[in-house]
């Protein structure tokens, strides 16, 4: 299960990544270069809202995402004593 979640906090992680950049700062930026046809295609208010708004809810997948985790890892304080098979070589 956290397998999974690890993969998936690190897909979430890319993306938000690959987001960020691809926003259009005050300067110009990343966008001007490769995201002039999408401004043309969906017009540039209509892709700054997706690309806004996609940034925020990836934002917000990758905090659930981490609590998930917190919660299932987390919990029992005698299983902190114990040394893990790892640790008894």
């Amino acid at each position: 299960m956290i397998q999974i979640l690890a993969v998936l906090i690190a897909l979430v992680s890319v993306l938000l990544m690959a987001a960020v950049l691809i926003q259009n700062p005050k300067g110009g930026g990343f966008d001007s270069i490769v995201g002039g046809q999408a401004q043309q295609l969906f017009g540039a208010a209509r892709s700054t809202d997706f690309i806004e708004r996609a940034t925020w809810i990836l934002a917000g997948i990758l905090v659930a995402l981490c609590i998930v985790v917190v919660l299932n890892v987390g919990g029992d304080p005698a299983a902190a004593t114990t040394p893990s098979p790892l640790q008894s070589k």
